[in-house]
């Protein structure tokens, strides 16, 4: 097993009904094979037993903290105790754990911005189990920053990146409805965004001059205003902004041909104008070992690039491919960050 030259990564449980629990038994029962990195499970452990046993899986967990947890890994999945109000029923999500999922978050950033964890992993959270409980944020990602936010007093913009083997991403608006896309879109907003990519591709990523293909938002990059004026009045300047700070940026350009592998060798990362317009080729070129990584935060997140998948909770199916790679993509920029190999 690996010495860790970092603390370990805060990983927190989900939600216990989902295959958060599943995956993250699968990886620690093939830590050596796998080189893992150390992780601290924030949660149940009562839940990971329960699963564990369900399933037949021997495993042992142990009651932790940031400084013990590399120690216990070895033996045991070390456990900082989250716990649930109910027994998490695999398939079957419920309301009432709600705050122990939001809390877990919380703690994991806690523990993260304290410096006694290197980086926040988080397994999927169901959306709408939190917004019967009054979550008021439309995502992870949201939470994050108002998290940030209170700890620092510094408002932060974060910024979704999906990390993939063939393609990283980034979507300028991300969880709105299509048809509010355009009035959301701004030339600061376009700027910011590619902005902080650029910083963090550079600060955390070791990328030293990053490369920004930034797409239209119309078909064919609003072919000269005849299919929209969005790409000309809004893209183009704020890529003429990043143009004048020492930036790579080129476009905006066609999404249509942007993601073939000839195209994609020419950048480092792609700026697109929309959710989906980010998120399909990401998914299509590596839908098992894609990673969810939030930049301009003061903490490093990643994150599967998967749902709860309720229907494969408890059987065995899940694939813990990008659980895996976000643990090991949040602990490559964590020795990153700290100057490390």
């Amino acid at each position: 097993m690996t010495v860790a030259t970092v603390p370990p990564l805060a990983l927190t449980m989900g939600d216990p009904s989902g295959i958060g629990l599943d995956v993250t038994l699968d990886l620690w029962l093939e830590r050596v094979r796998l080189d893992l990195p150390a992780f601290l499970f924030i949660g149940d452990g009562e839940a990971l037993l329960a699963r564990a046993a369900a399933r037949g899986l021997d495993v042992a967990v142990a009651a932790a903290t940031p400084e013990t947890a590399a120690t216990v890994f070895d033996e045991a999945i070390p456990v900082y105790s989250v716990p649930l109000v109910e027994p998490a029923i695999a398939g079957k999500a419920s309301s009432k754990n709600a705050g122990a999922i939001i809390a877990a978050i919380e703690t994991a950033v806690t523990l993260t911005m304290s410096g006694r964890t290197s980086a926040v992993v988080t397994n999927p959270i169901a959306k709408a189990v939190l917004y019967d409980s009054g979550f008021p944020f439309p995502g992870h990602t949201e939470y994050l920053a108002d998290l940030a936010a209170r700890a620092t007093g510094k408002q932060a913009l974060p910024v979704m990146l999906l990390a993939g083997p063939k393609l990283r991403s980034v979507p300028v608006t991300i969880h709105i409805p299509l048809k509010d896309v355009p009035a959301a879109l701004t030339e600061d907003l376009v700027f910011e965004t590619a902005l902080v990519t650029a910083r963090d591709l550079k600060q955390r990523f070791g990328i030293a001059a990053p490369r920004l293909a930034v797409a239209g938002l119309n078909p064919h990059a609003g072919e000269g205003g005849a299919l929209g004026l969005e790409d000309t009045a809004i893209v183009a300047p704020a890529i003429e902004r990043l143009k004048e700070l020492g930036i790579d940026a080129v476009g905006p350009l066609p999404a249509d041909t942007m993601f073939h592998e000839a195209a994609r060798a020419t950048y480092d990362v792609a700026i697109c104008m929309y959710h989906d317009q980010a998120l399909i080729p990401a998914k299509a070129l590596g839908f098992d070992d894609s990673v969810n990584v939030t930049l301009g935060l003061p903490f490093i997140r990643t994150s599967p690039d998967h749902g709860t998948a309720f229907s494969l909770a408890g059987t065995g199916q899940a694939k813990p491919d990008s659980l895996l790679a976000a643990l090991r993509l949040a602990h490559e920029l964590a020795l990153h960050e700290r100057g490390g190999n």
